[in-house]
């Protein structure tokens, strides 16, 4: 693996030039430190990079929609033949495991593949024609056409949770490069060998299908300074980001600093609350409670769309599927974290529960390992979660907290002052629906995308899909960062009024 591995960022077409101080992966489950050693972009190197991409704007987004789509599916493509080593090096970055990851690099190629479909069909652009009329009274009706247009040189931060789908080729840069968008990647710390073996993918069917040189390139650091020399640089017009609130947060605020602030489309913090209705708590504890656990705890928890908080019903019911869940945690197995520092983090999130007095009831089975997570389950009373917001706080990590509540007003009353959220979950029977439609109400304005009777983990990539929700849960909560509409991020309306035929652009003519 070392011998495939230069370590270098990746400019275009070119390569970087090796720097003085280096650094490196580190084996997520055992410390380990890997090789090769990565050398951080150099300020020189971060601007040859946005330069490219300012000079390949303007033929890319001038290339036919048709050799757009096939560049996305040669990208697909040389990940699928890339894969056996791509997973391999993935593993032992993030300890995700082979099934997951192989999971996760068909999920990165499907995206690829759905843009490129939406680039064939064309609908993406929203096109609309109001014809002149110029007989008109008492005014002549002006010709106005419209569409979509590609913002220009887009910023992407790889996420750690997700090497591949949402890092070097996943959804922000598929989306925009289908926009019609040079992409340059800010390659995640944590796995830099994962990154670069999917750029260099990515740049090889760039070479194949005769793309601008700059339309993609891929940045290493193990800090901060390259990440905020990007969002600030005058030639990036727009980022894309999944990570933590406060990393989300210090990019929307270095981008609204600049002279001429560009959107920051960061996805950043979410506890996907579930609220299971007395009926359903009656009449499935054990497949609720099952459900549950596979899902908070599914991965070591590191998903954005957890479950951290589930609203259930006091009393034996509730007390029922409580002890069900408990059970099932005392018994799942620890996993490995995807760094020390998440698993840091872990823990100081599980002790702000303890001191804002949630009752620990379960803990999983110990394990050594550097970064072994066990799962949590914790209890603390509705009127507790309303008034202590330490108590709704997202623990990234395989914990959940379950709020008791005595009433359909308690309920109303959390949905009430819950941040904005990914996702929000009911549990529910038919016949207890109509009653509910008050809390349905409450969590349309809360959440981006409302489930009944499932987990929130599992984001399916398609049309439809809405993966935002408002703030804190993404920076802008009118997008989604999965799904077709995610191209819509990396696009601007323009119209034209009284143009010429030969002066429109093609799809308009």
């Amino acid at each position: 693996m070392p011998r495939t591995l230069k370590g270098l960022s990746l400019i275009g077409l070119a390569s970087a030039q090796p720097g003085e101080r280096t650094f490196h992966a580190a084996d997520a489950r055992t410390g380990e430190r890997l090789e090769p050693a990565f050398h951080p972009t150099r300020p020189a190197d971060l601007d040859r990079a946005a330069a490219a991409a300012e000079h390949a704007f303007g033929a890319y987004a001038a290339t036919p929609p048709a050799e757009r789509a096939d560049f996305l599916r040669a990208i697909a493509a040389e990940l699928e033949a890339r894969g056996e080593a791509i997973i391999e090096r993935a593993d032992r970055e993030t300890a995700l495991g082979d099934a997951r990851l192989t999971g996760e690099l068909g999920r990165t190629a499907n995206q690829l593949r759905l843009f490129a479909t939406l680039l064939d069909e064309g609908d993406w652009l929203d096109i609309r024609i109001d014809a002149g009329d110029p007989g008109r009274t008492p005014a002549p009706k002006p010709d106005v056409r419209s569409l979509r247009r590609p913002l220009g040189p887009v910023a992407v931060f790889g996420a750690s949770n997700f090497p591949l789908a949402f890092s070097v080729a996943g959804g922000d840069t598929a989306s925009a490069l289908a926009a019609g968008c040079p992409v340059i990647v800010k390659a995640h710390p944590a796995h830099p060998g994962t990154s670069e073996l999917v750029g260099r993918a990515v740049r090889a069917a760039a070479r194949e299908q005769g793309m601008p040189d700059g339309v993609f390139s891929l940045l290493f650091d193990d800090g901060y300074e390259v990440g905020q020399a990007l969002v600030r640089h005058p030639l990036v017009r727009a980022v894309g980001f999944t990570g933590s609130r406060s990393g989300g947060q210090a990019l929307m605020r270095l981008a609204g600093e600049r002279p001429d602030p560009i959107p920051v489309y960061a996805e950043m913090s979410s506890v996907n609350p579930v609220f299971v209705l007395p009926l359903a708590t009656r009449r499935r504890p054990g497949p609720i409670s099952d459900a549950l656990l596979a899902s908070f705890t599914l991965g070591a928890g590191q998903f954005c769309t957890n479950p951290g908080i589930v609203l259930l019903e006091a009393g034996e019911a509730g007390d029922v599927l409580r002890d069900r869940l408990v059970e099932g945690a005392r018994k799942a197995e620890a996993h490995a974290m995807l760094t020390a520092g998440i698993h840091r983090a872990f823990g100081t999130g599980l002790q702000r529960l303890a001191d804002a007095g949630a009752r620990r009831l379960a803990e999983g089975h110990r394990a050594a390992g550097l970064t072994a997570a066990s799962a949590a389950v914790w209890e603390t009373d509705a009127s507790a979660a309303v008034d202590d917001p330490r108590l709704t706080q997202e623990v990234f990590g395989p914990s959940t907290v379950l709020v008791r509540y005595r009433s359909d007003d308690e309920l109303l009353a959390f949905a009430g002052v819950m941040e904005g959220q990914l996702t929000a979950t009911l549990h529910g029977e038919d016949d207890e629906w109509e009653r509910y439609r008050p809390l349905v109400a409450a969590l349309e304005r809360k959440a981006g995308r409302l489930l009944v009777n499932q987990v929130p983990t599992g984001v399916e990539v398609c049309r439809a899909m809405v993966h935002g929700g408002p703030y804190p849960a993404t920076s802008d909560g009118r997008t989604t960062s999965v799904g077709a509409r995610a191209i819509e991020r990396f696009t601007r309306l323009v119209a034209y009024q009284n143009f010429p035929k030969a002066l429109l652009p093609n799809e308009l003519a």
